[in-house]
């Protein structure tokens, strides 16, 4: 587990920012309804993204985080994955999520991404829409990218690559070759639970299937370490908040974002790959739409 229930992004809100944001429901595939938090900026980007929780689902976290990608001009949609087995309703800190873990097959999980993706871009029409995602949901933001909804870019935060996992979502780096988009991923170098093997192997992955990634491994952080709670880690946190708005920006044809710092140049301990995003500086343009974006924007 990434963050309990009390756990909240390490990002300052911005003050006086105009959200909207509420709790509504989105309908997929096989008709069955889930809970989701929509988070709306009064003056939008371009950009929109849908976050995919870790393994407790939808939970104040994930609310909070929508709203501070909307301070600054990102509409934002998270979602639950356990409607069909834990119903639509909020849930506390007791609940008890591993069992509906293991119900909530890759089958039904792509079709509540696909549609979330569709509801945000009938909300919000984004020019550019991406997806980020915790632990399992990082996972998960790798393998959206391969379902043909034409994504701007992913940002797995410690997401497993490698190596099969309890609800059958497959491996993004035996899927690289079906991934659409350029890749963010962010990974703690203290996380036991991906060694450097398993980032290695989905780098090579992805280097062999022409996809344009970019791995940032953060310095002695943990799993889970973007959390305000980990204040030992917040060097890291905003190291990793800040590639990725820069990511966003260079794939996003749109008006500035509020509060958006520019990416800094890679840190000591940080991994460096190939791939179309690694020859870049990390404020270039990966876009020719947004040429006119500059490092103060």
């Amino acid at each position: 587990m990434c963050t309990s229930h009390d756990s909240r992004p390490p990002i300052e809100p911005i003050s006086g920012a105009a959200v909207d944001a509420q709790s509504i429901t989105i309908k997929s595939k096989d008709g069955a309804e889930f809970r989701a938090y929509l988070a709306k900026p009064e003056q939008a980007s371009g950009a929109g993204i849908v976050i995919l929780p870790d393994v407790r689902g939808l939970h104040p976290f994930f609310e909070e985080l929508a709203m501070r990608y909307a301070e600054r001009g990102i509409s934002a949609l998270a979602i639950d994955y356990f409607c069909r087995t834990a119903g639509t309703d909020e849930r506390g800190d007791d609940f008890e999520y591993m069992p509906h873990v293991d119900q909530a097959g890759w089958d039904t999980l792509r079709s509540d991404i696909a549609a979330a993706i569709d509801y945000l871009r009938a909300e919000t029409s984004p020019r550019s829409t991406f997806t980020t995602g915790f632990c399992m949901g990082g996972r998960l933001s790798s393998m959206s990218a391969t379902l043909g909804k034409g994504l701007a870019g992913v940002i797995p935060f410690y997401g497993w690559p490698v190596g099969p996992n309890r609800n059958g979502t497959p491996a993004p780096a035996e899927e690289a070759d079906k991934i659409e988009c350029d890749v963010l991923a962010i990974y703690g170098e203290a996380d036991t639970g991906i060694p450097q093997e398993a980032r290695d192997a989905y780098d090579a992955a992805l280097e062999k299937a022409g996809v344009g990634h970019e791995t940032v491994v953060e310095p002695g952080a943990p799993h889970g370490f973007f959390d305000r709670r980990a204040e030992q880690h917040r060097e890291a946190a905003d190291d990793a908040w800040s590639r990725t708005l820069a990511f966003i920006r260079r794939h996003t044809q749109g008006q500035p974002f509020a509060g958006g710092a520019s990416a800094r140049g890679p840190r000591a301990g940080a991994d460096g790959d190939g791939g179309r995003e690694a020859d870049r500086t990390p404020d270039e343009p990966i876009d020719p739409r947004i040429s006119h974006f500059t490092g103060d924007d």
